[in-house]
């Protein structure tokens, strides 16, 4: 689950205890992992922090796409051209003006460099970036993209930071600061130990109440746990790959404490287990074998067991309330017999019960991925190879960091890999989009019959300029991914919070990867 857990607050409740010198106006978070690159143009850096320090032009939220940097725009009949209103008399944290020559030149260095965003599909539609005033600004694209604004608004890599902070005039090499328009700054990072943020008292939407946010990094797991209790720190989240700092058990101490209150935002995404259907060399690339681990994973007991029923069961890559997602699909409930049935038609069989099954003189054999600082991707892990076992597929485990992880999903190199999908605010079109892209899910999905076409069925649906045509052509793809099995949903994910009782302003966005820590304040 992506869990946000506010705790331990040092000032005003159980941190009084241990420390009472901190005033109310902080917040130390533990995180199981280093914020790393700041750049907000690449990748690396961690979303969470990188949302704090830099904004794009529109905000998605629950009533739709909103104004943030843009205080408004315009969008021609063809749908080709929107011409953004900028906010005025916003500034970098440098005291550099944020006007339309800074959002030329930001768009221009994502643009530059392409290729490594080749997942966002407006990255291949803009064709030019004009400035029309110091407040206006003309994005042009090469046809109509309905998902503009949604991609406009990711926590990456559209936002802004100070033109001061390039090197050479360009962000892909790196930059030589972290100056952006958000509510917080960074002023002082040691690398592996903790990075620390100030309030942007200059605030264009007015500064924030906590003034103070240190970004600690501990262990997951009992350390951080114990951390909490003593009040060492006073917020955690998880990594942006969804990765727990500490368990449902540990979650609800803190709440039978009495302290602490806890929150938890609507469904925002789909854990799955991602097979690697174009790895010819591994069992995996097979159908029947990607159906049979999906029909043996017992998604009730994660969910009650692992996740203490704070996330639902999930049955497909998306759930229903998702955009165009609510499509009729066929169920695949556990179901070991089935499993059995379908490795036995697939000339996959076991000489004695409890042994590996062969085909071919080649075991039933393959590794599984996890985040080695998530226990709870940990604890499924050890119960879905047990229950592998048990219909004769050797499964082996394999922790490693979010980032290898991430960079195996990228060059193919794994069988199978714990994932999520973007998210509600981004989905389904940026997941779908991830299908094609090397650095996402292209390795996944490279083994679908007749892949040509289910790829230009995406490039078609991103572009599509009617509704009825964009359903249809929705329904194909999502059809496609369900039953080839290569995408294994296991559960439903939300953002869940534990605070101090004298927290407020707790709320969530429609992102999984930010919070908006600006509207917090102690009562």
């Amino acid at each position: 689950m992506f869990v946000v857990f506010i705790s331990s607050i040092l000032v005003a409740c159980a941190a009084t205890k241990e420390k009472g010198s901190e005033a109310a106006d902080e917040l130390v978070y533990a995180t199981v992992k280093d914020i790393n690159d700041m750049n907000p143009h690449l990748y690396p850096g961690s979303m969470s922090a990188q949302g704090m320090v830099y904004e794009s032009l529109v905000e998605n939220t629950e009533e739709g796409i909103k104004p943030l940097l843009a205080e408004g725009w315009d969008i021609s009949e063809d749908g080709t051209v929107y011409t953004f209103h900028l906010r005025k008399g916003v500034t970098f944290h440098d005291g550099e003006p944020f006007n339309a020559d800074a959002v030329k030149q930001n768009i221009e260095a994502v643009q530059n460099n392409k290729e490594k965003h080749a997942w966002i599909k407006l990255s291949t539609k803009i064709v030019s970036v004009d400035v029309v005033d110091e407040h206006t600004v003309k994005l042009t694209l090469s046809e109509a993209y309905y998902p503009t604004l949604d991609e406009l608004s990711m926590t990456r890599p559209y936002v802004f930071l100070s033109p001061k902070d390039f090197e050479n005039g360009e962000t892909k090499d790196g930059i030589n600061g972290f100056h952006g328009t958000g509510p917080y700054q960074l002023v002082e990072h040691k690398v592996d130990q903790y990075a620390i943020f100030e309030a942007n008292e200059n605030y264009w939407a007015g500064a924030p109440k906590i003034k103070k946010i240190t970004a600690k990094v501990l262990p997951a797991g009992e350390t951080t746990l114990l951390a909490l209790q003593k009040g060492e720190v006073n917020f955690i989240f998880t990594d942006d790959r969804g990765a727990d700092s500490i368990n449902m058990e540990g979650m609800e101490q803190l709440v039978q404490s009495g302290d602490y209150q806890l929150m938890r935002s609507k469904q925002m995404n789909t854990k799955m287990i991602v097979a690697n259907s174009g790895s010819s060399v591994n069992p995996v690339s097979e159908k029947s074998v990607r159906e049979a681990i999906w029909f043996a994973i017992d998604r009730e007991t994660i969910s009650r067991d692992i996740f203490y029923g704070s996330e639902e069961v999930a049955n497909t890559l998306f759930s229903p309330n998702i955009n165009y997602a609510n499509v009729a699909l066929k169920e695949r409930s556990y179901d070991m017999e089935k499993a059995k049935e379908l490795l036995e038609a697939a000339g996959w069989t076991a000489e004695t019960d409890g042994a590996v099954r062969e085909k071919d003189g080649k075991k039933l054999s393959m590794k599984l991925y996890y985040d080695n600082n998530s226990p709870s991707q940990k604890a499924q892990s050890e119960l879905i190879q047990h229950s592998l076992s048990m219909i004769g597929m050797e499964l082996e485990l394999v922790g490693e960091e979010s980032t290898s992880i991430a960079n195996r999903r990228s060059t193919g190199e794994y069988d199978l890999l714990f994932n999520q999908t973007w998210g509600l605010a981004y989905d389904p079109q940026s997941t779908v989009a991830a299908f094609t892209s090397e650095a996402s899910y292209l390795y996944a999905t490279k083994g679908i019959p007749n892949a040509e076409e289910f790829y230009q069925n995406i490039d078609s649906v991103l572009v599509s300029t009617d509704e009825e045509n964009r359903k249809a052509l929705y329904k194909d793809i999502l059809t496609t991914v369900h039953d080839e099995a290569i995408f294994i949903p296991i559960t439903n994910g939300n953002v869940t919070v534990i605070a101090p009782k004298n927290l407020q302003g707790i709320s969530f966005k429609q992102t999984q990867y930010e919070l908006p820590f600006e509207q917090m304040y102690f009562e």
